[in-house]
């Protein structure tokens, strides 16, 4: 018998800073980091490695942090945990003894319940690099790809497959607009506006009803009866916790099929936590299950169970869902809660808008413009979500808005933000995106006080 203080099952998000976690935290521990994979792929990258890296060799999380970080790494696959005894059983038959136990076996791609899913050609989106190689080779001589599925995932490989190929691409959405989940409509239109002006075509609210062929992949057919060819097709349609091991070792799962948790990221077994996509995530908002999948959950999560193993330390706060992408030459990000999103919880919404350049003055090589929307809680004034378009300064911009929501500033508190400007890296302090974007919704909140005081 092996005998670990931490085993870790499963190395990528998740498994990886949970790992360096508990090395941090409890140096003298011994952890062990068990996995499947030989390699293992940056779950946000794959569909770049299709257009802008062209190799899943180019997207791997190297091994070496768990060198650097004393942590031992066993390739093989776990397939049963006994609780009582504290031991891991793995496919080649090894047993390994724990005292703590992290699972972060992440998730698998969701399927579709439609004919056809199992022709040649036909492709989900796998963290596995042999697949993702062959997946490749086949793009390349690829003439007409459709994508089911208009999400992050879809739209990213939309655009990346389109780069230095003369293919044509579909998007099939079932909703009335790509990454409607994530944005409100203005930068759903926009991503959407800047793939057909790179000639691919989205079909919303439509969805596929069958994937035609003999043993090969000849086209699609649509609810609304017509029929596009198609030589390819990525399904994309989103991922399920992969919570198996958790359900043969008798943990609780929740009401969102995965893993149930505590603040603490502990599951029903107070010597097993469990992080990432197949822990089930809680919102912010309303500390209601949520199915949210990110790697920057999953990384968030992880620094909360590796913590408190040997201790309650950290507590997750609830996940505020930060996203972020780039069509084009265009960046979005969105944290916390959209527009829609808020009214329908039940808030009484307040947003404000800023629109100015990136630099000052606009002379400035690089200058673009950046729009900015805050969503706030009218009665309250605490912000609730925020969503920008712009340049790849976004990605930081979104992560900033990120920490507002998570310490429930409010308007004014962002009104006061003390920001650092430089005339080659950010708009003017006078015209900053978020200090004018919080003024925007103040005076609106002061508009509707004045008015609820008026006597009718």
């Amino acid at each position: 018998m092996i005998k670990y203080d931490v085993i870790v099952i499963g190395g990528s998000a998740a498994g990886i800073p949970a790992g360096v976690t508990v090395r941090r935290h409890y140096p003298e521990k011994s952890v062990l980091l068990v996995r499947k994979e030989k390699q293992v792929q940056i779950p946000c990258g794959i569909p770049y490695i299709y257009g802008t890296v062209m190799s899943p060799q180019k997207n791997l999380i190297p091994d070496g942090v768990l060198t650097k970080n004393e942590i031992d790494l066993l390739i093989d696959e776990v397939t049963d945990i006994d609780r009582k005894k504290k031991e891991v059983y793995t496919k080649s038959g090894k047993t390994l003894f724990y005292d703590r136990l992290i699972i972060a076996t992440g998730s698998e791609p969701s399927s579709i319940p439609i004919p056809g899913l199992d022709k040649e050609n036909v492709f989900m989106v796998k963290k596995d690099v042999p697949y993702l190689e062959q997946m490749l080779e086949v793009m390349d001589g690829v003439k007409d790809l459709v994508i089911i599925g208009g999400g992050f995932i879809g739209v990213e490989f939309a655009d990346e497959c389109n780069k230095n190929r003369d293919i044509n691409i579909s998007i099939i959405e079932m909703l009335p607009h790509c990454l409607i989940l994530g944005y409100d409509e203005f930068f759903c239109e926009k991503a959407e506006e800047i793939l057909e002006e790179k000639g691919i075509k989205i079909y919303r609210k439509n969805r596929v009803n069958a994937i035609l062929g003999n043993d090969k992949v000849s086209g699609i057919k649509l609810a609304d009866g017509s029929e596009l060819k198609a030589d390819a097709v990525i399904v994309a349609v989103g991922a399920r916790p992969n919570v198996e091991i958790a359900k043969k070792a008798g943990l609780d799962i929740g009401p969102t099929r995965a893993i149930k948790v505590d603040r603490f990221m502990r599951t029903s077994d107070s010597n097993i936590f469990t992080c990432g996509d197949c822990a089930e995530s809680t919102s912010f908002f309303t500390g209601e299950p949520i199915p949210l999948m990110l790697a920057s959950v999953a990384t968030m999560e992880a620094r909360v169970a590796g913590a408190n193993l040997f201790g309650l330390k950290r507590e997750n706060p609830g996940e505020i869902g930060v996203f972020a992408t780039k069509v084009g030459d265009v960046a979005l990000g969105s944290a916390g809660l959209t527009e829609r999103k808020a009214k329908d919880i039940g808030y009484q919404v307040v947003t404000g808008e800023a629109t100015t350049i990136n630099r000052h003055p606009g002379g400035m090589p690089g200058m673009t413009n950046i729009f900015l929307k805050l969503v706030f809680n009218g009665k309250t004034g605490i912000i609730l979500g925020a969503q920008v378009q712009g340049e790849s300064s976004v990605g930081e911009i979104i992560n900033a808005l990120s920490a507002c929501i998570q310490h429930r500033m409010t308007a004014d508190d962002i009104a006061i933000f003390q920001c650092g400007t430089h005339p080659a890296l950010t708009a003017s302090p006078v015209a900053y995106q978020l200090t004018n974007a919080a003024e925007s919704a103040i005076q609106k909140m002061i508009r509707e006080r004045t008015r609820d005081r008026v006597p009718v």
